[in-house]
């Protein structure tokens, strides 16, 4: 027995307390090295500075060593265990550990399916990084989604971005038999029929379904919704122009925070310009501007008093414009609108929406969009236009000036006038909501879609489809047995009813019921935005800044990886990561010893 318990030593550590000790000295250094590191790619912070003694990690470790005489002895030896090869090497272990996990995570289900995410950027070096993200369902039943690493491209073809994620699959040793789904935004290199790189996956698996991303389409309606209107899309540029000078002009934003504060009928809230990215940013600019309209019109016509000219001659054409009763409509109109997209927006932006969710949010908004088409809603909206106008003192609501056609066009008839500033506007205003409504109903039309909205009423009905018979991990004849006594037993109306059903089951009823189980994975595990590769731009942006632009591709994917998925890396063993890094070099085995 002596013997065995003294082989798992090596032979000199057995001859040798001193160098028992000077391991069990060197573990608890290297720990709280990996410990500094962890924290330091945690919070997205630069590892060095100008110089490598002034840098995070180095002060960090001084901080640790006035308490600890052993630590502070070990780093005054001069040890490189701190060195950026060093550095590298530990972030790269830690990074493969966490995405390792997610996918053993994958790989251990019952029933292995899983969708693909992919969205593109340009970091702080102008470098083209492809964001990677999966999705799947986990053994709760609950829709999953995690980043898997930043890649850069050489070219953004679709072909070239297909082989990079038939390549990143391939090091995942995940199957592309198993790809059931694909999501990306609606660019040509990205969802063309074609030469897209959902065209591309599709050819090597037909069941990979391509979804446009939800929030991406929101985005476009609003667009399209706001361009149809000339009231509408004016008003917003103003808004914008406005956000813009707030910004760019520091005596501006002193001149109008000091009248907005001094006026307490309405809270201060800075003025914000409208982003292209940022899409859910639109509506509250629009209503801080609503709500500060008075403070607006005084800070504008001061700044025009000013001796900036450039600034002076903005700020004195903007003041003309907010003026403008039609402007105050505009804004009004806009914010009608756009606030039931933006809601939209947020909701299709979470981690665990579904496809048959996104349709029926989708639905509601229409429905929505719609009741607000009628003769009292409007009036409603212009009359509050109105009775703003008159109390400030606005420049009444007008209709712009409308040429005649010409003759040849439209012969002795006579041209449709309208007779009052209201009846103009009100056709606009129908114009946009009509456009909504067509928009939604053009661009959640996808033939994906129409596809996986089939599979959610074989779930929900009962009845089954040829299509199931596509899918080898369905057994046709086995799920309409299953679903015929699961509705008998238990009705439901919506897929996460069925899925709370089957949650609350015993493990013996649930896997009677295991086709229906699959059934519901399958339509579920599609996912119905690429907002989780956006937040990854993010992570990115606090990442690589222009101070950082040396960081290397692999350093970068590491370090996103460990900053994205920060509850992951805080439930990592430092132990285990250590003992990692010490097994690839015999002279750390002699140095630090068994971690384990």
């Amino acid at each position: 027995m002596t013997t065995y318990l003294h082989s798992k030593q090596p032979i000199t550590t057995q001859l040798s307390t001193q160098l028992q000790k000077q391991q069990h000295e060197a573990r608890n250094s290297l720990l709280k090295i990996v410990g500094g590191i962890m924290y330091l790619a945690r919070q997205g912070n630069a590892f060095r500075g100008h110089d490598s003694k002034e840098g995070n990690l180095h002060q960090l470790m001084i901080y640790k060593a006035e308490d600890d005489a052993e630590f502070n002895s070990w780093l005054q030896r001069g040890n490189n265990f701190t060195s950026p090869k060093i550095l590298n090497e530990i972030i790269n272990i830690i990074g493969n550990k966490i995405v390792y996990d997610i996918v053993k995570e994958i790989l251990s289900l019952p029933l292995i399916q899983y969708s693909l995410i992919i969205d593109g950027t340009q970091d702080a070096a102008g470098v083209e990084q492809e964001s990677f993200c999966l999705r799947f369902i986990d053994k709760n039943l609950q829709p999953r989604e995690e980043f898997i690493g930043l890649y850069q491209v050489t070219s953004t073809t679709g072909e070239n971005i297909a082989s990079a994620a038939k390549d990143v699959l391939l090091r995942l040793n995940l199957p592309l038999s198993q790809l059931r789904g694909q999501a990306y935004d609606g660019a040509a290199n990205m969802s063309g029929r074609m030469q897209g790189v959902q065209a591309h996956l599709k050819k090597e698996q037909p069941l990979a379904v391509y979804v446009h991303c939800g929030p991406h389409c929101i985005n476009l309606i609003t667009q399209a919704a706001c361009a149809s209107s000339t009231i509408i899309r004016d008003a917003i540029h103003l808004v914008h122009e406005l956000g813009v000078l707030f910004h760019q002009s520091m005596k501006f934003r002193a001149i109008f925070a000091t009248i907005a504060k001094s006026d307490h009928t309405a809270p201060y809230t800075s003025l914000k310009p409208l982003c292209p990215t940022r899409w859910t940013v639109r509506t509250p600019a629009i209503r801080s501007v609503l709500n500060q309209y008075h403070s607006v019109l005084a800070a504008t016509e001061e700044m025009a008093q000013s001796s900036m000219m450039d600034v002076a001659a903005k700020a004195s054409g903007l003041h003309e414009k907010f003026l403008r009763g039609n402007t105050l409509l505009g804004l009004l109109l806009a914010e009608d609108v756009m606030s039931m997209l933006e809601e939209l927006n947020i909701s299709l932006q979470q981690r665990r929406q579904t496809t048959s969710g996104m349709l029926a949010a989708v639905e509601h908004v229409k429905r929505g969009i719609q009741e607000k088409r009628s003769e009292g809603h409007f009036g409603q909206l212009y009359m509050r236009a109105s009775q703003v106008v008159t109390s400030v003192s606005l420049q009444p609501i007008k209709m712009p000036h409308v040429r005649m056609p010409p003759k040849r066009f439209t012969g002795p008839a006579m041209q449709h006038q309208h007779h009052t500033a209201q009846d103009y506007y009100r056709v606009q205003y129908f114009g946009t909501l009509d456009t909504v409504v067509t928009q939604c109903s053009e661009r959640f039309s996808q033939e994906g879609l129409q596809r996986l909205q089939k599979l959610e009423n074989i779930v929900i009905t009962g009845k089954m489809d040829t299509l199931i018979n596509e899918y080898p991990e369905l057994d046709a004849m086995s799920l309409d047995i299953q679903l015929k006594m699961f509705k008998a037993n238990y009705p439901s109306t919506s897929l996460s009813e069925v899925a709370e059903i089957l949650k609350g089951m015993t493990p013996e009823v649930r896997h009677l019921f295991r086709e229906v189980e699959a059934l519901l994975r399958l339509v579920m595990v599609v996912p119905a935005s690429s907002a989780e590769a956006e937040r990854s731009f993010s992570a990115l942006r606090r990442l690589k800044t222009w101070l950082r632009t040396s960081m290397t591709q692999t350093r970068l994917n590491n370090l996103a990886v460990c900053h994205v998925h920060q509850d992951k890396l805080d439930a990592l063993d430092r132990r285990q990561i250590c003992q990692r890094f010490v097994e690839m070099n015999g002279e750390r085995l002699r140095t630090f010893g068994a971690f384990i």
